[in-house]
């Protein structure tokens, strides 16, 4: 079954820089299309960056500038840059994966604690 596996979140100052990593097994990692999301108690889960199995990405205004998303299809591996990070980035990050698989699936991973302190 499809498994997705983030690391890489913790503790960082304003302004300062994480790279979030999500690990997929048990699917054609390659010709899926790959997003990050975070979550904050009280709130919906909300996009922070897609990105196609042809490589294009997407980013709300947010984050866009500071994020970036990127994927090794030879590691089975997306990635998040995140830099000039701000308090109110602080979140849950999950990992999730649209797979098309005669209906279209969506997977996410067990969340990644990431805390921006001021």
């Amino acid at each position: 079954q499809v498994q997705l596996v983030e690391s890489g979140g913790g503790l960082v100052q304003a302004g300062g820089s994480l790279r979030l990593s999500c690990a997929a097994s048990g699917m054609i990692f390659s010709r899926n299309d790959m997003g990050w999301y975070r979550q904050v108690p009280g709130k919906q889960r909300e996009l922070v960056a897609a990105i196609s199995s042809g490589g294009s990405s997407n980013y709300p205004d947010s984050v866009k500038g500071r994020f970036t998303i990127s994927r090794d299809n030879a590691k089975n591996t997306v990635y998040l840059q995140m830099n000039s990070l701000k308090p109110e980035d602080t979140a849950v990050y999950y990992c999730n994966a649209r797979v098309l698989d005669g209906l279209l699936y969506n997977y996410w991973g067990q969340g990644t604690q990431v805390t921006v302190s001021s």
